[in-house]
């Protein structure tokens, strides 16, 4: 098979969806691959490394949307590559269509099949391709948020850890999946004093016993949470529904109940976020204000660690790719109830069920 590797032209983007190693795997196995001249470098991936692995490099995103059978990115395609995608073509991804009705509209048009990271799914229900996008994520969101807490970026002046005589910031957490946890496991360890909430027992249980004295579950309801945002300095919106719009918790109306320079983390962006007030921004403008509260909503948190997280996503995504290449998308999805899942839409149409309901 053509595999393509192109750069990623969504705002401060740097990873890449396949590595050097994951090109010699592919090139020893006959698949032809193609990556476009320095999608890696930001990774910290030359092109001679890439070269040197098999690949065959091309200078321009269009000779390698053209040759490809198959083309494997990180994020999904932005408006610039609608035009680039072909009938036919896999494209194998994050696509987060819940987020976007246009990108859903183009991708039908396209005619391509769309294989979507997010919704490739195990049989006990987790998602082997967002888990470890999510553990960066959740770790940045409250990194992120302890920065944007500084007086000079309009936060409260707090430091989340606190000091001896002076108490901890607050965090609430919303969401006891993998960004929650994540996000609830950095705060704890800055110090702070951490609620995380959830409408599933089995997670809060878990949160229980797995974490500090200084996390405390409590039951997901819009009592609860109005009643901790009133001295919160830190929100995190940690909500998954897998290939679905995420639920609206926080209203604009309940941001004035908050105290001004509370910072807002929406990780649940992608999916059209948990705040009502959510919209997307990227890592060159990430923050903006509304009614004194700071939103943070960017939409591809990971790729400000390229390192890191490319390593991350590929060290899951590429026996997908390797089991696509090698039996072609058909017999893969087949064989492969998880990659099955993955499928959104099929040469025109969708057949995700949760995007049929949305869209």
């Amino acid at each position: 098979m053509k595999i393509g590797v192109p750069i990623e032209i969504k705002n401060n983007e740097s990873r890449v969806s396949v590595t050097p190693a994951g090109v010699f795997d592919l090139t020893r196995a006959n698949h032809e691959v193609y990556v476009q001249s320095d999608a890696g470098l930001a990774s910290g991936f030359l092109n001679q490394d890439y070269k040197n692995a098999g690949a065959i490099i091309l200078e321009t995103i269009e000779e390698v949307y053209d040759v490809a059978e198959m083309i494997v990115k990180v994020k999904e395609p932005i408006e610039k590559e609608y035009g680039l995608i072909k009938e036919n073509q896999v494209v194998f991804t994050y696509f987060h269509f819940a987020s976007s009705q246009k990108l859903t509209e183009a991708m039908v048009a396209s005619k391509a099949i769309c294989i979507a990271y997010e919704t490739v799914e195990e049989d006990d229900g987790s998602l082997p391709l967002l888990t470890p996008m999510s553990e960066i994520a959740g770790r940045m969101a409250t990194q992120q948020g302890a920065k944007y807490l500084e007086k000079p970026i309009q936060g409260k002046g707090i430091l989340l850890g606190g000091v001896p005589g002076v108490p901890p910031g607050k965090v609430l957490v919303l969401g006891a999946g993998v960004v929650g946890i994540q996000s609830a496991k950095m705060a704890a360890g800055l110090g702070a004093s951490v609620v995380i909430m959830d409408i599933d027992m089995k997670k809060l249980r878990y949160v229980n016993d797995v974490m500090p004295p200084h996390v405390v579950t409590e039951f997901s309801n819009e009592y609860n949470i109005r009643k901790h945002i009133k001295d919160a300095d830190l929100i995190i919106g940690a909500v998954l529904i897998t290939g679905a719009r995420a639920p609206k918790l926080i209203k604009r109306e309940m941001l004035k109940e908050m105290q001004h320079g509370t910072v807002m983390v929406d990780v649940a962006v992608d999916q059209g976020g948990c705040f009502e007030t959510t919209k997307p921004t990227t890592h060159e403008s990430p923050t903006y204000i509304v009614d004194g509260i700071v939103h943070y909503c960017v939409t591809n948190m990971p790729g400000a660690v390229p390192y890191t997280s490319t390593l991350a996503l590929t060290n899951v995504t590429f026996p997908f790719v390797k089991k696509l290449a090698d039996k072609g998308w058909k017999e893969a999805t087949e064989q492969d109830e998880r990659l099955k899942k993955g499928i959104n839409i099929i040469h025109g149409h969708i057949v995700l069920d949760e995007l049929l309901d949305l869209f």
